[in-house]
């Protein structure tokens, strides 16, 4: 019997993969494998890349025995179909428009192609964390993602909320506005050096570096504060309105949680907000695991209707 998923995190820079049975809801250990990619390359060498990443895997449990691919994937794409949409607006996958990843990838990898399946990856991120994370046995969740760009998804009961009242239009946060730029601009990895650089006058190239400074810099302690305090003022909104009980946050800036933790808790409770809010332990994981659960049918039937809304 079928049993094995592979669970696929596409990035703009690398792509990785791991193996998931779908059975015991556990990874096979030692099968992460991980790429790095051109997205601005052409046709030919992405999905190139995309075959030499996943071959290996498809091979070592043996093609009879996978289920199929699950494909966490940045928009825009029209998830339903596996059809790339990016255009000059994104300077990622732009040889890829209007083609069908799915048909190219089932030529060339041998797998079904009705069972290649996609979903957004921060919704991936998402269901993983609901399944077997910080979300588990939560009724109303947000999760985020705070890295290259903001990432989020709303889950009712572990299902995908894209088109409904309670959350802003397409379940996503990135576009909203915030303090004369978009959610995007303010909290995101160039948000956090901009306005430390604002600051100091110092150049650093990413969090980390301003992580790294905050036991010794007033400066990275203000920015890190405020980037608490003001990420909790724009989540307000949202998380009273859909009625959040559980929250995660994912991401490369997830991991300097500690430094923005009081103040974000700070503003929850000051808006009389209870929710349950921590980093992600599983971080890349949940997303192999989102993606790799398209292939559980069951939860795939739960949520295919809300991923053509994606």
């Amino acid at each position: 019997m079928k049993k094995y998923a592979i669970g696929v995190d596409v990035g703009g820079s690398h792509i990785s993969c791991k193996i998931f049975n779908l059975s015991s809801k556990s990874f096979i250990e030692r099968s992460f494998k991980a790429l790095p990619i051109n997205s601005r390359g052409s046709k030919d060498s992405i999905f190139d890349t995309f075959e030499t990443l996943l071959k290996q895997p498809i091979e070592n449990v043996g093609v009879s025995n996978i289920v199929g691919i699950g494909l966490a994937f940045p928009g825009p794409i029209d998830y339903e179909q596996g059809i790339a949409l990016f255009r000059g607006d994104n300077s990622k996958y732009l040889s890829l428009y209007k083609i069908n990843i799915r048909t190219e990838l089932s030529k060339r990898l041998g797998i079904d192609k009705e069972h290649i399946r996609f979903i957004n990856d921060a919704t991936a991120f998402a269901v993983g964390e609901y399944f077997k994370g910080e979300l588990s046995g939560s009724d109303r969740s947000l999760a985020i993602t705070l890295g290259t760009g903001f990432g989020a998804a709303f889950l009712d009961k572990g299902i995908p909320v894209i088109k409904d009242d309670r959350v802003p239009k397409g379940g996503c946060l990135w576009h909203l506005s915030f303090d004369q730029t978009i959610a995007d601009d303010y909290f995101s990895t160039r948000g956090l050096v901009s306005r430390y650089k604002y600051l100091s006058e110092k150049e650093v190239e990413g969090v980390k570096q301003i992580a790294e400074l905050h036991a010794i810099d007033a400066m990275a302690q203000q920015v890190f504060t405020d980037f608490g305090t003001k990420l909790a003022l724009f989540l307000k909104p949202w998380l009273q309105k859909f009625n959040v009980d559980k929250m995660v946050i994912g991401g490369n800036i997830s991991r300097a949680f500690t430094l923005f933790e009081d103040a974000f808790k700070q503003g929850l409770a000051e808006a009389d907000l209870k929710i349950i809010v921590n980093p992600s332990s599983k971080l890349e994981d949940s997303a192999f695991m989102g993606a790799a659960m398209l292939l559980d049918n069951d939860f795939y039937q739960s949520i295919k209707e809300q991923l053509k809304l994606m």
